[in-house]
């Protein structure tokens, strides 16, 4: 763990989460995720709390959001927040975005499996990342099994369409181990540069990290875990690659501008 001990470790992929049957906060849950990331070295997590299933109104994306922000108020050294948006209700999502950007002090926009992040529903939230300078955090993978579970899961074919069309987003395919055909989405993203990918997901692939590092770059990959601190850390101490670069995922030097934004 020395890796981690001694390098800055930005966690980009995590959650904070309701107390059961509340939309309040989970104190001590999110108490817990902050110190276990201490006791194994992670000095930031960039935090959401996305609803997966049905399709969230505006008052339910509020109180996620509302949850996430007092999670960086609790612990502001740790948490960074994403603001999680549904791109189905336009007018009520930008004005959300602009509240926890500008008002909550987060630093970027989380995403899930609502719509097809090519949907045209999806490019007035895309332009509008591109007007604040941030990043765009998709749930994202390309389902092998059952995939009507999620009809409308986003993977590297629909980011390429809006990396073509959108060259200055800052697109980032959540848990390129998160299951399915990585290699088909790895394909598909690897030669549009402003398409990133975080390495959490559970699935330990042969060579999952090394293929992702030679198709993407350490410059493109990001680390994370999504709720699975062990499968995080293992996969990266156990790359087979430079140590150089196994650095720059825990802290990538491109993405340091977002964390550099203060709450408010």
């Amino acid at each position: 763990m020395d890796l981690f001990k001694k390098n800055k470790v930005v966690n980009w992929h995590e959650h904070v989460w309701f107390k059961p049957g509340t939309r309040e906060l989970n104190v001590e849950q999110c108490d817990q995720l902050v110190q276990y990331a201490s006791e194994v070295g992670m000095d930031i997590l960039v935090c959401s709390l996305p609803i997966a299933g049905g399709m969230p109104t505006p008052e339910d994306i509020k109180l996620c959001n509302d949850a996430v922000y007092q999670a960086m108020k609790r612990h502001p050294k740790v948490i960074k927040g994403l603001a999680f948006i549904n791109p189905g209700y336009t007018r009520e999502a930008l004005d959300e975005i602009d509240r926890c950007i500008n008002e909550l002090g987060m630093i970027g926009v989380k995403l899930y499996n609502h719509y097809f992040a090519s949907d045209p529903v999806v490019r007035p939230i895309i332009e509008k990342c591109i007007d604040l300078d941030i990043p765009m955090l998709w749930h994202a993978g390309k389902l092998t099994v059952n995939p009507e579970s999620q009809p409308f899961l986003s993977n590297g074919e629909h980011f390429a369409k809006v990396a073509q069309a959108y060259p200055e987003a800052v697109i980032l395919h959540g848990h390129i181990g998160g299951g399915g055909d990585w290699q088909w989405s790895l394909k598909a993203m690897a030669d549009y540069p402003n398409i990133f990918t975080d390495i959490s997901g559970s699935v330990h692939d042969t060579r999952i990290m090394e293929t992702t590092y030679k198709m993407m770059g350490a410059d493109r990959m990001l680390f994370a875990t999504d709720g699975s601190f062990a499968s995080g850390i293992g996969k990266i101490l156990g790359a087979d690659i430079p140590e150089e670069d196994k650095i720059k995922i825990l802290n990538n030097p491109r993405f340091e501008r977002y964390l550099e934004r203060g709450m408010k």
